[in-house]
């Protein structure tokens, strides 16, 4: 069994040749994959107006997730505080909690709105669940606390984001795959703010990580390929589905492009299993962190899959292998009448 934590960051891409309805489905079918295998979490991201990714709604898709899966804890990665009132954002996690109790995460991002106020309604929305926040229960806090609130985590790519969450005593996830620079010193500064506030170390945080696995470097290379390009045509203002290998090995790359992708080369992890594990390994200790999320994009949901079972199996994961499903557990108990 790996004493490293390995989860799941699924962004729901919708590929060339798939529909938005398509990458959903394909979520939650690798998410009772993931479930089986033995991964810690499973989280759904939110991005609007995007050809590329279908998860609009985070909230909606963990509870079909939670539904559709027994074991994993699910979350949210994340939910755009900025756009929601606080109180609604804690009602709707409080619900999922209360019908999978100790399942639940509930991830915020920072984007989405004006970013001066985003402090503030952290703290309204962790004191709403009544969670560690250092401050008295907001006067509007739950009627019905669930019995086991979710845990909080701030998403982040910056040391201030760290040291908001070490402050607030809630867990802190750092997006590597978008800015892997300063992951180091923003996992250093929020152990310290936490450890000042709370005592104690917590979590540790968690790395966010851009990886495809595949059963040959040269399949690897390709799925690669596909992603990058991808990349750089959204950093250039093409918001596209995920192309195919067959595209991504007909294009004629631009020299912006190019430079795009190589840009973003850094902070992608591919290659086989036997590659790919001792890398994510050093990068983990480097980090000081006992947990690495792992976000892959690929047009075919089955390279999604198969991502997923090859690095389940490098790090000795303690799921299942085989099986057809997940068996979903019951999300609350009736009292006979």
């Amino acid at each position: 069994m790996s004493t490293l934590r390995i989860s799941v960051l699924d962004q729901s891409p919708i590929g060339e040749g798939h529909s938005g309805a398509d990458a959903l489905r394909a979520s939650l079918d690798l998410a009772r994959r993931a479930d089986l295998l033995g991964f810690e979490r499973f989280w759904v991201a939110e991005h609007h107006r995007s050809a590329g990714f279908a998860g609009s709604a985070p909230e909606v898709l963990a509870g079909a997730v939670l539904a559709a899966t027994g074991r994993i804890r699910v979350g949210t990665g994340g939910v755009l505080l900025p756009r929601y009132p606080a109180l609604k954002v804690a009602e709707v996690f409080g619900v999922l909690s209360s019908l999978y109790p100790g399942r639940v995460d509930m991830g915020i991002g920072r984007a989405g709105g004006p970013a001066g106020d985003f402090p503030a309604r952290l703290r309204e929305l962790s004191s709403v669940l009544r969670l560690p926040s250092g401050g008295e229960p907001y006067p509007g806090a739950l009627s019905a606390v669930p019995p086991v609130p979710p845990e909080l985590w701030l998403l982040g790519a910056s040391e201030g984001s760290g040291a908001a969450a070490g402050e607030l005593g809630v867990g802190f996830a750092f997006a590597h795959f978008l800015v892997p620079g300063p992951s180091t010193r923003a996992l250093e500064a929020y152990r310290a703010a936490h450890a000042a506030a709370t005592g104690g170390a917590g979590h540790g945080g968690l790395l966010a990580v851009r990886v495809v696995v595949a059963d040959t470097r040269e399949r690897a290379d390709e799925l690669a390929a596909s992603l990058l390009l991808w990349r750089a045509r959204k950093d250039l203002g093409d918001d596209s589905p995920l192309p195919s290998v067959e595209t991504a090995r007909r294009h004629r790359w631009t020299g912006l492009e190019a430079e795009r992708a190589a840009h973003h080369r850094r902070s992608l992890i591919h290659g086989t299993a036997e590659e790919v594990v001792p890398r994510l390994r050093a990068l983990a200790e480097a980090n000081g962190v006992r947990e690495l999320m792992v976000n892959t994009l690929t047009q075919d949901p089955a390279d999604r899959v198969r991502t997923h079972e090859l690095l389940a199996e490098g790090f000795g994961l303690s799921g299942t292998a085989t099986g057809e499903g997940s068996v979903p557990a019951e999300p609350f108990a009736v009292a006979a009448g």
